[in-house]
């Protein structure tokens, strides 16, 4: 896995800059319910390279979990349509055919989905569903599959493989259970790795194990991650990118740092401040009022607009993912006049990962 990555990088990054491994354009989710066709999200356009880990923030409802499900083709059944382009390594996921998506899909993008008690199949053993999936897309017999099974679940850090490849999901704890999801998506060396929340409901110690393996295993394969979360710490802790979106948008994309220190849309600033361990000790914590808006009475123009403070006339118009230099895009025409709060207004002196992981 690991030569295959190397030469991934290699290729990508001969003749000059590393192209990008997946290039979403214009992409746009359409539902149809008995009420009218819904417009989920819209314009999402956002690059991941070779290797990158780029992390994906926002409150619940603004469209991450179903950015993600869309690049591998899981959508609903009450699907409208599917606009613009998921260009992953040449092939455009949203037009390629079934049969050719079934060869992507787990084989070189793997998801890793929010709870793994649902996502397992609890009348197979772990060890049983982790195989089949290197079995369906490689090809290879019973006993080597088992094989490079128990050597996927050493690597995620399972404590005595040969005994809990044999186990049901009913079996394991939480983390293990979470270390079972990420060596099923890990086993055939995909490209891509999707973590939709990967450390929900797992107490504190094993998040930090859980995010620390995601970090790791990307670094030594070359996989780059996607890392879908509402915790800006996780994104701080894990991440080299971060994607903020907000009702169904890509409202601003920065380098981690850049992001933390100095961001440019308001709604980056408001989840910042809105951290408990950012106030001001014994003052009052500030928070975003409001609430993201419903998918069924979306407002025109910005989409912020009403819960923003800084809010003025000409927000009603459409605003466009805007080019803000230094590799950073945000959805603000206000962002050059704008001085907003970060991470590290009153620490500067701090390591900014520590400054946003939890306490």
């Amino acid at each position: 896995m690991a030569a295959e990555a190397a030469q991934r990088k290699t290729e990508a990054v001969a003749g000059g800059a590393p192209q990008a491994l997946m290039s979403v354009r214009g992409l746009g989710i359409r539902f149809k319910t008995s009420q009218g066709v819904w417009q989920a999200t819209r314009k999402i356009d956002f690059d991941i390279a070779p290797g990158e880990r780029v992390g994906v923030v926002g409150e619940s409802g603004c469209g991450k979990t179903i950015t993600g499900l869309s690049i591998l083709r899981l959508l609903p059944n009450n699907l409208s349509g599917l606009d613009g382009s998921i260009l992953f390594d040449g092939v455009d996921l949203a037009t390629c055919s079934a049969r050719a998506m079934r060869g992507i899909r787990g084989r070189r993008i793997a998801m890793i989905f929010q709870e793994p008690m649902s996502a397992l199949d609890p009348v197979f053993t772990v060890g049983h569903q982790i195989a089949e999936t290197l079995r369906v897309h490689t090809g290879i017999g019973k006993e080597e599959a088992r094989a490079k099974t128990l050597d996927m679940l050493r690597r995620v850090g399972i404590a005595s493989p040969e005994r809990r490849i044999d186990d049901y999901p009913h079996q394991l704890s939480g983390g293990m259970r979470q270390r079972v999801m990420i060596a099923a998506s890990l086993i055939c060396g995909p490209q891509l790795l999707i973590a939709d929340e990967p450390t929900t409901a797992l107490d504190v110690t094993v998040q930090a194990q859980i995010l620390e393996l995601l970090r790791d295993l990307s670094e030594t394969s070359g996989t780059a991650l996607m890392l879908i979360t509402h915790d800006l710490g996780v994104v701080a802790e894990t991440c080299t990118r971060m994607i903020t979106m907000y009702a169904g948008e890509v409202i601003e994309d920065a380098g981690v740092d850049a992001a933390l220190v100095r961001p440019l849309h308001p709604y980056t600033s408001g989840l910042l401040r809105s951290l408990p361990h950012l106030s001001p000790r014994h003052g009052k914590l500030p928070s975003i009022p409001g609430r993201v808006p419903s998918i069924a009475d979306m407002p025109n123009g910005c989409r912020f607009r009403a819960r923003c403070p800084h809010a003025v006339a000409g927000c009603e118009k459409e605003q466009e993912l805007r080019d803000a230099g230094g590799g950073r895009k945000v959805r603000c025409w206000r962002f050059g006049e704008l001085d907003l709060p970060g991470a590290l207004q009153h620490a500067a002196t701090a390591p900014i990962a520590a400054m946003v992981a939890r306490p």
